[in-house]
């Protein structure tokens, strides 16, 4: 029998309670899942996933997105030709 470890993590209770029925969905248990992504960590030298900051809205992007939900500063036009002839002005 091979040897074994002991990981001891917190975790929110209700994150491990759904990650857990995930998991059962998906015929693993957390310790083969912990298992899988030790390995993969390994196998890869980095984390198997991407991980980066969301990307937030700048301030002429909020501000764009108030005007058109408030109709203010946004024009209409009643063809694509008209739209045209605006964007080339």
């Amino acid at each position: 029998m091979p040897k074994t470890s002991t990981l001891t993590i917190r975790l929110d209770p209700v994150l491990k309670k759904q990650t857990e029925r995930v998991l059962s969905e998906m015929g693993l248990t957390p310790s083969q899942a912990i298992t899988l992504f030790y390995k993969q960590i390994n196998f890869q030298r980095s984390l198997p996933f991407e991980i980066r900051l969301p990307k937030e809205p700048n301030e002429e992007t909020l501000q764009a997105m108030d005007d058109l939900k408030n109709r203010r500063n946004v024009k209409t036009f009643k063809s694509v030709k008209d739209l045209a002839a605006d964007l080339e002005s």
